[in-house]
């Protein structure tokens, strides 16, 4: 069983540790264990309590209140919250439980029902992206283990490669040829899979490499097929100038291609681009990238 600090729930739940502290004291939400020089430790049992107090509490529900309820009368509770229609931040703190939990049944009525009130793009975007960068977060600083990351991760790749198999695949002479691929040592590729979907809903065509492709072999696909767009995505911790060095590669060796980069480490390498580089920083700005490129 995994343990907590107060700081690690303030980060999960976005309660301010000194709130915690008070609803410890006043209404007995939970009890940490403390360590020799009293610093608190907090369980998955903890943590999920917190998570579910803390959604219902933005929902309405007044703490006095909830300090009453078992935790029973609390599940009920969230489930009756799923089968409504809610805001983006519940919806993605209902996924964070669902992960925490491991719980397959929780995180698929939550997509189906995201699904139906926004459909399958909206939910990507504005859902499973934002919660992606959390859980990488929560992923890098300890928060979470790698079998909850590698558990919600799994599962939303099924469900994108489920709706990318489901699309037609283009055959309009006017499409252009996409290649998707990440950089060698880069393995990272849910965000990769977002932008398949999205270039194949509008009609374009596909080379999906996925990940940890050398640059020479990316470079030999250009001799088998004509391509107008590269795609790829840089999330592991690399060197600015490393990435840099890497896109003015790119840019030499496919100069008659628009290279899109995308990924949390571009953030800092906007300026001194090659004039065919593009910066992405999420699906939605690359949505509106491609609703530009005829065919839809």
């Amino acid at each position: 069983m995994a343990t907590y600090t107060i700081r690690d729930l303030e980060k999960l739940s976005g309660i301010k540790a000194h709130t915690i502290r008070i609803w410890e004291k006043r209404y007995n939400i939970i009890a940490p264990t403390r360590t020799a020089t009293n610093i608190r430790n907090y369980c998955d049992t903890e943590l999920k309590k917190l998570l579910n107090i803390s959604l219902l509490n933005r929902n309405g529900m007044k703490i006095s209140k909830l300090a009453s309820l078992s935790n029973e009368e609390i599940n009920e509770k969230i489930n009756q919250l799923i089968q409504k229609y809610s805001d983006t931040e519940s919806l993605i703190e209902n996924l964070t439980i669902a992960m925490i939990e491991l719980d397959e049944s929780k995180l698929e009525k939550i997509l189906s029902r995201s699904i139906m009130q926004l459909g399958f793009e909206e939910t990507i975007i504005k859902i499973l992206y934002p919660f992606l960068i959390k859980i990488g977060v929560m992923w890098q600083t300890g928060v979470i283990n790698p079998a909850q990351e590698h558990f919600i991760t799994n599962l939303i790749r099924q469900k994108l490669m489920v709706a990318i198999d489901a699309l037609i695949t283009a055959n309009n002479p006017n499409s252009r040829t996409f290649v998707l691929f990440l950089p060698e040592g880069e393995y990272h590729e849910l965000g990769l899979l977002f932008f398949y979907y999205l270039v194949k809903r509008r009609g374009h065509q596909v080379i999906y490499l996925g990940q940890s492709v050398p640059i020479n072999d990316l470079y030999e696909t250009k001799k088998l097929k004509p391509v107008n767009y590269l795609v790829t995505a840089f999330v592991s911790y690399i060197n600015g100038k490393d990435i840099l060095n890497y896109a003015r590669t790119l840019a030499e060796k496919f100069p008659e291609q628009i290279i899109y980069l995308s990924g949390s480490q571009t953030e800092n390498i906007q300026d001194n681009l090659p004039d065919n580089i593009r910066i992405i920083p999420s699906p939605g700005e690359f949505r509106t990238e491609l609703n530009k490129i005829a065919p839809f």
